[in-house]
């Protein structure tokens, strides 16, 4: 999140100097493509950026595009599909990966400046909001639906939309405020995953270092988790707690939840003789096949930090299977 922050910033700096600056904007990508949809990045005529738009040689030649374009003051904006195959027809990118994705060029207006702001605040509160670029231009909005995150829909270049949910999509419930915890928030910061933690300790020392969670929350009993951790396809629940029947209590009461993923951190033999319980008390066999246990890969980790590697490696895997 700190990186499209920076790039609205630049913008917003640009901007209030009447520094001409550029918005390139990654509207859809396919394949494996190295610019995801909403990757974004600002390039304004002195030649400072921030963000990408997937690097390597398609990047750069999207800069100095960029870059002649406002020193020109060409002002109209652009849409470009970029092919990552040397074999293709025409929009070749120069890359060869494979994929293809269209990247939004627009010279952004003094009066775009409202809803750069705008954007800006919002994610310095940790609010979600909706991002609009069309022919147009640039607008925003703070009203933004919980389960919507991207959508983009082209007719012909002057006929499109594109859609955005800004801010936080993906959210991770951490239960149990412990080194591992403490390693594994400090990862999933960095993927710009909104990140929740829990324990019933109070003064728990790694709970207070914890400075990547944005709430920390103390809670008496574990059972209350159910009303406090709500379903969602962008919702990530892991359960570290500092013993068995706290990891129990825990999990227990998010069976009945839908989550995008759950994963209960533990032995083999300890996971297996909980699940099996579990079984026996008549939980069914697709809900329990839905909990990663044990968590994470198979790295035979045994830090806290490479404990927090393994899990954070399958939660990625986990995200990125539907896209």
């Amino acid at each position: 999140m700190q990186k499209q922050l920076t790039t609205w910033q630049l913008i917003d700096k640009s901007l209030q100097h009447d520094i001409p600056v550029m918005l390139l904007y990654v509207l859809e990508s396919k394949g494996s493509s190295p610019g995801r949809q909403g990757f974004l990045m600002a390039v304004n005529v002195t030649g400072e950026m921030q963000g990408s738009i997937g690097g390597g040689i398609m990047e750069h030649k999207f800069i100095e595009m960029a870059k002649e374009h406002l020193a020109k003051n060409i002002r109209e904006q652009e849409v470009r599909k970029q092919i990552h195959d040397k074999a293709a027809a025409k929009d070749q990118s120069g890359m060869i990966c494979s994929g293809e994705q269209t990247i939004f060029l627009y010279h952004l207006q003094k009066n775009d400046r409202h809803h750069i702001k705008n954007i800006i605040e919002s994610i310095q509160e940790n609010q979600n909001g909706l991002l609009t670029l069309s022919p147009s231009g640039i607008f925003f909005t703070s009203k933004a639906e919980p389960y919507f995150n991207y959508h983009f829909h082209f007719v012909n270049k002057n006929n499109w939309q594109y859609q955005e949910k800004t801010g936080y999509k993906n959210h991770i419930y951490i239960i149990g405020g412990g080194h591992c915890s403490l390693a594994l928030s400090q990862l999933m910061s960095g993927m710009d995953f909104y990140i929740h933690l829990f324990d019933n300790r109070e003064a728990l020392h790694t709970m207070e270092q914890n400075n990547f969670a944005l709430e920390k929350i103390v809670v008496n009993d574990f059972t209350l988790l159910s009303e406090l951790i709500p379903s969602g396809n962008n919702n990530y629940v892991v359960i570290m707690t500092f013993g068995y029947r706290t990891d129990e209590e825990a999990l227990r009461a998010l069976l009945d939840k839908d989550f995008k993923y759950l994963g209960l951190l533990g032995s083999k033999y300890k996971t297996g003789k909980m699940l099996s319980e579990f079984k026996k008390e008549g939980v069914t066999a697709k809900v329990l096949k839905a909990i990663h246990a044990p968590i994470g890969i198979p790295i035979k980790s045994k830090t806290p930090e490479e404990i927090a590697i393994s899990i954070a490696a399958q939660i990625i895997k986990v995200k990125n299977e539907t896209l």
